[in-house]
């Protein structure tokens, strides 16, 4: 026969059910809690740190976004632990509400990023939180731009910014939405696409003299398209010289060398003869060399031809198209000279007016040449100045 509990017995169990209650709510020591019991309306939310990016592939372009659940931002680093850049910190603000941390750049490829946060709880205590992701490896992905006239050069009046890419840009507008150039006093511009590789940036009309210019490239993991991605963030500052101008007439065989509108000389010259015709246009010095030598067959006369030529030591070259137009000392044509034309295309003079043009030149300046029927071609060298603003214009990828 089963025997009920006593009252006494009935209320010593409710007891120790009440104690057990007690005990598995209490918040451990180990978790910040105290040796007594707290009640649930006593207990404070654990803060939680999350970030928009996640795992080991992320694309270079993210830009990260950290957020507090339950707690509000105190501090927030986002830094590369390994890879290139390691120990670098990506810049970012914490918003009002200090809850948001957004990053203010872009990231690195194959890095492993670390997100340290220290985050307020309802209480006023802080919470140290972090996380960590990957970029992805663009190895064999990326584009290098390299940037010309050089950091600090004087450049002559002709001269375009060029910005070459050692891999094709086909998202050309993403990229040049990033790309700009400044200058004091400020010159209307514009670029122009020349290839997948190459864009040129010229003023209106010639730079005016005695300008700074200062080139911005800010393509660093920008999306190039194709997979590809800007590798470097570039700046460069230059600056304009003195507008030296040369005009070629090769109906007269005559050069004009002007200085900032002053006609300073006029040089008797000779330029290509029948066959080897020099082009009529607007030419921008490339390069310079006081000593080379020339081989017909870079322009495109071979050894088995009875034209075909060899000379060391030409003396005070100026490069004027990549197919080989040059302004030379041709000590062996000064009869000719003022009279005749009878180069393979280069504009010859006397060895003594050359060495005194190469002197006052410089990288940029401009050759004007007139009288033939052979046009000069736009990416035939710094050939920028042939087209119009408005069809220079119309090869931006913005327009």
């Amino acid at each position: 026969m089963t025997v009920g509990l006593t009252l006494a017995a009935r209320v010593a169990a409710g007891l120790g059910a009440l104690a057990l209650l007690t005990s598995c709510n209490a918040v451990p020591e180990a978790l910040g809690g105290s040796a007594e019991a707290s009640t649930p309306s006593q207990a404070t939310a654990v803060p939680k740190l999350t970030t928009n990016v996640h795992g080991t592939a992320v694309t270079v372009d993210s830009h990260v976004v950290a957020r507090a659940a339950d707690g509000t931002f105190s501090a927030v680093i986002l830094k590369a632990r390994d890879g290139e850049t390691a120990g670098a910190k990506i810049p970012g603000k914490i918003a009002a509400d200090g809850t948001t941390w957004r990053a203010a750049a872009l990231l690195e490829p194959a890095t492993t990023y670390v997100v340290l946060a220290r985050v307020k709880d309802a209480s006023g205590k802080e919470v140290p939180l972090r996380t960590r992701f990957v970029t992805q490896s663009l190895e064999g992905h990326q584009v290098f731009p390299s940037v010309a006239p050089l950091a600090g050069e004087t450049v002559g009046v002709g001269m375009p910014v060029i910005v070459q890419f050692d891999a094709p840009v086909a998202d050309k507008a993403r990229f040049e939405k990033l790309m700009k150039v400044t200058s004091t006093p400020q010159q209307q511009g514009a670029w122009h696409w020349l290839s997948d590789r190459e864009v040129h940036w010229r003023p209106v009309s010639y730079w005016k003299p005695g300008t700074d210019v200062h080139v911005q490239l800010d393509l660093n993991s920008i999306p190039a398209g194709n997979g590809f991605y800007g590798q470097e963030t570039r700046s460069i500052d230059f600056h304009i010289g003195d507008a030296h101008v040369y005009k070629v007439n090769a109906q007269t065989d005559q050069m004009q060398v002007y200085s900032n509108g002053t006609l300073l000389r006029t040089l008797p010259v000779t330029t290509g003869m029948k066959g080897f015709t020099t082009r009529s246009g607007t030419k921008v010095i490339i390069e310079k060399n006081p000593d080379r030598s020339m081989d017909s067959e870079t322009v495109g006369i071979a050894k088995d031809n009875p034209l075909y030529y060899h000379v060391d030591h030409v003396l005070w070259t100026m490069r004027l198209t990549y197919s080989g137009e040059f302004i030379h000392a041709a000590p062996w044509s000064v009869a000719s000279q003022g009279h005749a034309n009878v180069s393979h295309g280069c504009t010859g003079m006397s060895t003594e007016n050359a060495q005194w043009l190469f002197n006052m030149s410089r990288r940029g300046d401009v050759v004007e040449t007139t009288g033939t029927d052979r046009p000069m071609e736009l990416t035939n060298g710094y050939g920028d100045w042939n087209e119009s603003f408005a069809d220079w214009k119309a090869g931006s990828a913005l327009s």
